[in-house]
């Protein structure tokens, strides 16, 4: 005869153990999931990753793109170099009249300077 002891630990050792695999199934389900989700969301990925600049930035780039100053363009469209400078690290904003000149120095349209700006997310 089966002492029934130990066939109540036996149970309890198999129900422990299906849990367990219960477990693994399930979090390996979740983790495959996840990670099916990650591969096909390449797109937003790179929208992510893709690079935000700000008008600072947006200014510094076309400046250096045409091989410009901070003086000579401060110079140019009649303001201080500092102020080309708070522009271009984000401390200050240049006025409308300002970034008109500026689009037209760096020979582009306003449009296409403020067309690369993004804003940032956060």
């Amino acid at each position: 005869m089966i002492n029934p002891i130990a066939l109540l630990v036996l149970l309890v050792n198999v129900m422990i153990l299906v849990a367990i695999v219960a477990g693994i199934i399930y979090l390996a389900y979740w983790s495959i999931k996840a990670l099916k989700k990650y591969v096909n969301s390449t797109e937003v990925r790179k929208e992510k990753t893709s690079v935000k600049k700000s008008l600072g930035e947006a200014l510094k780039d076309q400046r250096t793109r045409c091989k410009m100053t901070q003086e000579f363009v401060a110079e140019s469209i009649g303001v201080s170099r500092q102020a080309v400078s708070k522009w271009e690290s984000g401390i200050s904003d240049p006025s409308t009249s300002n970034l008109l000149a500026l689009a037209r120095l760096y020979g582009i349209s306003a449009e296409e300077l403020l067309s690369q700006v993004h804003k940032k997310e956060g």
